[in-house]
């Protein structure tokens, strides 16, 4: 990363706003919080399980995360809209990885990043993420969301591969409906709300001393 503030040395990410229960949404639709797409609306497919994140929800984890995202390599592996990974790039991140096994979804996705004019270096694959975070080479990510279809058994398997492609100082965002088992050794939990069905929760991987 290029700045102290992207690393996480020196001081957590600040909340601005209060925690919101639960936000408007747009009938199918999501809506970018900021960045160069700020105000753009993400369809959302008809899927089981998909839940996006609310707008709100969204608002207070990016208040968490910082405003600029300059010089962060981020994996959204469970994108559903790619309204996570989309919120990374529109506010500057270097890359994106947007990962899905739903054709539909992903089709979605594509559709959206044509519309947005988004550049190459968002990318999108339809693959299994616990597959995928498997055979991807370590410490490559500074933030790495992990929101898997709602009642998914998937949260705490894919925290743990996500930990392995975290750089030292990199964080996690995992959503999931009740508070995952405390981190290991090594992560430390920052912040963490309810926000109505979903427990939402930023952890980082420290820097060795």
């Amino acid at each position: 990363m290029k700045t102290e503030r992207a690393r996480g040395h020196g001081s957590d990410p600040k909340s601005t706003r209060p925690i919101v229960k639960r936000a408007t949404q747009h009938g199918g639709e999501v809506r970018l919080i900021g960045g160069q797409w700020k105000r753009t609306l993400l369809a959302v497919p008809d899927r089981p399980g998909l839940r996006p994140t609310p707008d709100r929800v969204r608002e207070t984890l990016f208040n968490w995360l910082g405003a600029d995202l300059s010089g962060w390599r981020v994996l959204d592996a469970f994108a559903g809209t790619g309204a996570l990974g989309l919120e990374a790039a529109s506010r500057g991140a270097d890359e994106v990885v947007l990962l899905d096994s739903d054709e539909i979804a992903v089709r979605q996705m594509r559709a959206t990043h044509q519309r947005l004019h988004a550049p190459t270096s968002v990318r999108i694959e339809r693959a299994d993420a616990l597959k995928w975070m498997q055979r991807c080479p370590a410490s490559c990510f500074e933030l790495i969301f992990i929101d898997p279809p709602f009642d998914s058994p998937h949260a705490s398997p894919a925290c743990e591969k996500a930990l392995r492609l975290l750089v030292p100082g990199g964080w996690l965002v995992i959503e999931s409906p009740q508070p995952l088992a405390p981190p290991e050794a090594g992560v430390q939990t920052r912040r963490q709300m309810r926000a109505g069905a979903v427990h939402l929760e930023l952890r980082q991987r420290l820097t060795p001393d």
